[in-house]
């Protein structure tokens, strides 16, 4: 097992971050952290994401933050490097999943198709990610995983928002939901950091009410 379920436990949303500047991603954090929040995902697209994640992680300690979009061992040893607390991939491989196992650092695979989880399972892995998941299928997709691998557990991504939030967080085998719809994009550009922390709230309790 990879460990990331055990190690978000409690934090099952998942904020992603894009950031432009160090100064933008620490100011996202703090929203995040306001709404009672603890973990973030800072995605490898940007050049500021490593100083990112390492600037974050000295600001608030109490956080965990991971970095995502991770495709190779040299990405996986920057996000080691500067500190992240976990590792997610959009996608994987047998050299990418070997990559991640010698990091020694919770992680999670992601996967689109039945062959990529049956990847993970043979790994050895019981947690992915699901993404991008409403191009893939969506909850419809996720039940049939369920039947089919029903030792596995994901964390869907992409597409999702609070309009659908609860069809994912209602399925008995979705251990956490992750998305950038928690971080407007509006909110960002206009230095609107209440929003954003507003925005978590929200998705918050609506995953919390459908858990329930």
């Amino acid at each position: 097992m990879n460990g990331f379920r055990a190690l978000i436990q409690g934090t099952p949303l998942l904020p992603i971050l894009q950031p432009e500047s160090v100064e933008q991603a620490i100011n996202i954090a703090r929203a995040v952290h306001n709404s009672g929040l603890r973990s973030i995902e800072v995605v490898r697209r940007t050049p500021a994401a490593a100083a990112a994640v390492t600037a974050i992680r000295e600001q608030f300690p109490d956080m965990l933050v991971g970095m995502g979009t991770v495709l190779n061992a040299d990405q996986v040893q920057e996000a080691k490097d500067a500190g992240s607390q976990f590792i997610i991939t959009p996608t994987l491989s047998e050299k990418l999943l070997g990559y991640l196992s010698d990091a020694q650092l919770p992680f999670l695979p992601g996967t689109a198709t039945p062959s990529d989880i049956l990847l993970a399972v043979e790994a050895g892995l019981t947690e992915a990610k699901f993404f991008p998941a409403t191009l893939c299928g969506g909850v419809g997709m996720l039940k049939n995983f369920g039947a089919i691998f029903p030792q596995v557990s994901f964390c869907p991504t992409g597409g999702i928002a609070d309009h659908n939030l609860h069809e994912f967080s209602a399925l008995p085998n979705v251990f956490a939901v992750g998305g950038s719809w928690m971080i407007p994009k509006d909110c960002v550009k206009a230095g609107n950091w209440q929003g954003i922390t507003d925005a978590c709230v929200v998705a918050q309790g609506q995953f919390i009410e459908d858990a329930a």
